[in-house]
């Protein structure tokens, strides 16, 4: 079972705490790959393009005659063989945007925090909502660091919805960054650094709207399935049909 050190907003210790819905007993390296690399993908536009032949302002008529020269054939000076002429088989600007499974999300979202808590670098923080300065979220931070043995120099602060007005109070530290409990994702978790759950965002529930585009989801699922069983035995019943029409001719 996956288990964290509590401290409190002062950085005492104040025992441990289990995390059931981030444990992750065998860690998948693959999938937790996969999702950085999709994450990753999705943080650059992708819309460099080049000029091919056909768009390159230069004139397209042939360079010389094609025989008796000598040299090789050539056509017009836009194409790619050319200085100043097209570019062959370069980038288009289109962006092609990469999906994963829900599940592979979810999975993927547990290896990293799994990885985290077996590096030592997840912890729980209680009283979250009463850290009003910047200089109490220092403070926070190098005392963790002292009992952890190293400064932290990265740190992601993953708050519940209520207490998200305490971002504006930790904006100010170079290189912490503060993010709901509902948005946490594999990336955000392995790059973060040392993790800082919110005690109060292990217990949140989510949005009731939220749950019910997941429910909608789930339930045009369940109709897909069931309008392929019917495709599925329609074809079959035409099949028949057909094989049985081929035979009486």
């Amino acid at each position: 079972m996956l288990k964290a050190q509590v401290f409190s907003a002062k950085g005492v210790k104040s025992g441990q705490v289990s995390l059931p819905a981030f444990n992750e007993e065998k860690p998948n390296m693959f999938l937790l790959s996969q999702a950085i690399r999709v994450y990753e993908d999705r943080t650059h536009p992708g819309l460099s393009k080049v000029q091919t032949r056909a768009e390159v302002n230069r004139t397209k008529k042939k360079l010389y005659r094609q025989k008796g020269t000598g040299g090789a054939r050539h056509g017009a000076r836009s194409a790619p063989i050319f200085v100043g002429g097209g570019v062959a088989h370069g980038p288009r600007g289109i962006k092609r945007r990469l999906i994963l499974p829900g599940k592979i999300v979810r999975k993927a979202l547990k290896t990293a925090v799994t990885l985290k808590g077996k590096a030592g670098e997840l912890f729980v923080v209680s009283g979250v909502n009463t850290i009003k300065k910047t200089k109490d979220a220092k403070a926070l931070l190098d005392k963790i660091g002292k009992n952890i043995g190293k400064q932290i120099k990265r740190a992601t602060f993953v708050l519940s919805p209520e207490n998200l007005e305490v971002k504006r109070t930790m904006s100010n530290i170079t290189g912490v960054s503060v993010i709901s409990i509902f948005d946490i994702n594999a990336h955000s978790v392995y790059t973060g650094g040392v993790i800082l759950l919110d005690k109060d965002g292990l217990e949140a529930k989510r949005p009731q709207k939220i749950e019910e585009k997941e429910n909608i989801k789930e339930e045009i699922k369940e109709v897909k399935k069931v309008v392929k069983k019917e495709v599925a035995k329609k074809t079959k019943t035409v099949k028949k049909t057909r094989k049985v029409a081929r035979k009486s001719k």
